[in-house]
């Protein structure tokens, strides 16, 4: 007799999704490979998600919904299933910023996460060894659907110089990353400032830093730290961040000025021009 693992679906978003996926897959009579076949995948691969060994994708979850006919429930679900694989202490940033109408944010090392390649992420994220590498680059590509809405964010991101300097995986993923940042240029709701080494002292050295803002929430501030962020609505912390993030903004390059600089830098450091493949507008 065969073994079949029970599911708790309230553990967990992963655990949810195995367990709706099995339920709606005996619901229309079908073995775990006759649902690979009709998906393109292997059965194996379905019994792994539906027992929570294997995170799904956003393109299995499609492919699913249109198989079962089951209205975009999978499509939803992902989103939630991605997130849970953010880092616990990530987490409620991650859904704050997803609900934000205005992002500000201040980089002193590395490209804003909702501007990075997939290969950057990866590079990244790949420092610390992470157990599933997979599973967080996909939970951070996850993050950028937002800038893809009808009603996508304001995200303002200003970066140090630095975060165009330090090479990140190589000189092919860090040309890439910067094309990725002038494919920006045309889009309204995104602006990228970049802070130049000349600007000397300033009111950013403190390090990363983030503003949200919301149509009926208070506004608030998070930072990074090695294990967890901090996060805070504190009006006092708001009202000090926020005229040193206008600081920033002061002292940075324009838009052009600084996407000029990102150009040069990826043809003078990185070697090459950018390519017409690489010209697309976000």
């Amino acid at each position: 007799m065969v073994n079949i693992q029970s599911l708790d679906p309230t553990a967990s978003p992963l655990d949810y999704y195995g367990w709706e996926l099995r339920r709606q897959r005996e619901a229309h009579g079908l073995k775990q490979g006759q649902l690979g076949e009709i998906i393109f995948c292997t059965g194996s691969l379905i019994g792994q998600i539906e027992t929570t060994k294997k995170v799904p994708t956003r393109d299995f979850s499609e492919r699913v919904d249109a198989a079962l006919g089951t209205d975009g429930l999978f499509s939803r679900l992902i989103g939630l299933v991605l997130r849970s694989q953010l880092p616990n202490w990530f987490q409620p940033y991650a859904e704050m910023e997803a609900k934000a109408t205005y992002i500000s944010t201040f980089q002193a090392q590395l490209v804003y996460g909702l501007l990075q390649t997939e290969e950057y992420a990866r590079a990244v994220l790949s420092v610390e060894r992470h157990s599933k590498p997979d599973e967080m680059v996909a939970a951070r590509m996850e993050r950028q659907r937002i800038l893809r809405r009808d009603q996508p964010p304001a995200l303002w991101a200003i970066l140090s110089e630095a975060a165009l300097l330090l090479e990140i995986g190589g000189r092919d993923i860090m040309r890439r990353q910067l094309a990725h940042l002038l494919s920006f240029q045309e889009n309204p709701w995104v602006n990228v400032q970049v802070l130049p080494f000349v600007t000397g002292q300033h009111t950013g050295m403190m390090g990363t830093f983030t503003l949200l803002r919301f149509d009926d929430d208070p506004d608030l501030f998070y930072m990074d730290g090695y294990d967890q962020g901090h996060m805070t609505a504190s009006p006092h912390v708001i009202k000090e961040r926020s005229v040193g993030y206008a600081r920033l903004q002061a002292s940075a390059l324009s838009p052009e000025d600084s996407a000029a600089l990102i150009a040069r830098v990826m043809e003078e450091r990185y070697g090459d021009r950018l390519r017409p493949e690489e010209r697309t507008v976000a």
